[in-house]
């Protein structure tokens, strides 16, 4: 898939996702996770990622804080919240529901 917003209406659920099993992770890590795992079949761009992770941090489902690492650099990591943890339950719900729904319409004579 070409299409950058392939991720559009996903996003929250795959970062919840990759903070679940892999936590304190900066960004940069989150945007190639979703990259390697989906084999480079999906991907996101910082435009949509860093708004999102501000977002979710607003809504109690993720912590960040800023670290510095080795290289003197700055670096904010996230973390999932267990409001965030929750969250994932109901997004996983939504996603499964769409995409039953999905199938249903494509499986129709």
């Amino acid at each position: 898939m070409n299409k950058a917003d392939s991720l559009q209406g996903s996003l929250d659920l795959l970062v919840l996702k990759i903070l679940s099993r892999r936590s304190r992770l900066h960004g940069y890590a989150i945007m190639s996770a979703i990259q390697d795992i989906s084999e480079e079949v999906l991907r996101t761009e910082e435009g949509s990622l860093y708004p999102a992770l501000h977002r979710m941090e607003e809504a109690g489902w993720v912590r960040a804080e800023w670290i510095i690492k080795d290289n003197g650099r700055r670096a904010r990591l996230y973390q999932l919240t267990a409001a965030g943890r929750k969250q994932l339950v109901t997004e996983e719900s939504r996603w499964h529901a769409v995409t039953a729904a999905v199938n249903r319409v494509l499986r129709m004579a």
